[in-house]
Order: structure tokens, then C-alpha cells, then sequence
């Protein structure tokens, strides 16, 4: 948000209180709609998922998360969640640049994890399952062992 729009918004918080609606069109055109973002899951996800599995130690959770997401007994709320988060992790610009050894996937881990904590309770066995199946499919697609 630029620093006008924010000294706007606080000065209007100010003068009449906490606005009581969120404009999410104005979001929405920032960050592209639902149907936008699943798409660009849909095109990036498996070709990243396979180049990063090895470098990254949250990749069986952003399987699981795109499992989550196709699932048409998951609600549409979680929907938008995990694929907000799984485009954030496509999203070849973001805060800190993914080429980055180590520190370029915090900001990918932070939006994954948090993304998968808040919908956890809609994150099913079968989804984990189809995860780890999609690793013992590919077996040329190796995890980082988590192991102390």
C-alpha cells in the first residue's frame, strides 16, 4: 500500500472510526480474483513443486495444500485460502526473491504454514495421503529429509 493510501486510511480511522466494510474489489484487482489465481496454480504448480521439493522442507504440506484445494468436498472458504497461498508460492516475485539461498523461501514458508494451520481442520487424511503418494510416484522428486 503506498504511503499516501495509508496515511489516508489512518487519517479517516481517525476522524470517524474503524471502517465497517473492506473494499475487496480494490483487492481483488491487486492481487487477481479467485478464478485468476487458480489458473495460475494449475499452470505453475506441479513444475515447481518438483524443482523445489529438494530445497524447500514445506513442500509435503504445499502438495497436501493443493490436494486441499481440488477437493470438491472442501469448502469454498479453505479453497480460496490454500490457493491464495499456493499462488503466493508460485509467485515467481514476491517479498524476498526465491533465488535467494535459504532466507528466499521464508516468506513462501510463512504464507504456506499459515495457510495450512488456519485450515487444517479441512485438510483430510486423503489429501495427506495423495501427497505422499505423489512423492513415492515420483521417486525422482526427492524431499529434504527432516530427520535431527
Amino acid at each position: 500500500m503506498a504511503t499516501k493510501e495509508l496515511e489516508a486510511s489512518l487519517e479517516m480511522i481517525k476522524k470517524n472510526g474503524p471502517q465497517q466494510e473492506v473494499d475487496i474489489n480494490k483487492w481483488i484487482m491487486k492481487i487477481g480474483d479467485h478464478e485468476k489465481q487458480t489458473k495460475y496454480v494449475q499452470e505453475g504448480f506441479w513444475a515447481k513443486a518438483k524443482r523445489y521439493a529438494a530445497k524447500v522442507p514445506f513442500t509435503k504440506e504445499v502438495v497436501t495444500l493443493y490436494y486441499c484445494s481440488i477437493d470438491p468436498k472442501t469448502p469454498i472458504s479453505a479453497k480460496v485460502t490454500a490457493v491464495g497461498a499456493l499462488a503466493y508460492w508460485i509467485l515467481p516475485i514476491d517479498l524476498i526473491p526465491d533465488f535467494l539461498p535459504v532466507v528466499g523461501f521464508v516468506d513462501d514458508a510463512t504464507a504456506v504454514l499459515i495457510a495450512y494451520k488456519s485450515i487444517s481442520g479441512q485438510i483430510t487424511d486423503e489429501h495427506r495421503e495423495k501427497a505422499e503418494q505423489f512423492f513415492v510416484l515420483n521417486k525422482n522428486v526427492k524431499l529434504i529429509d527432516q530427520r535431527p
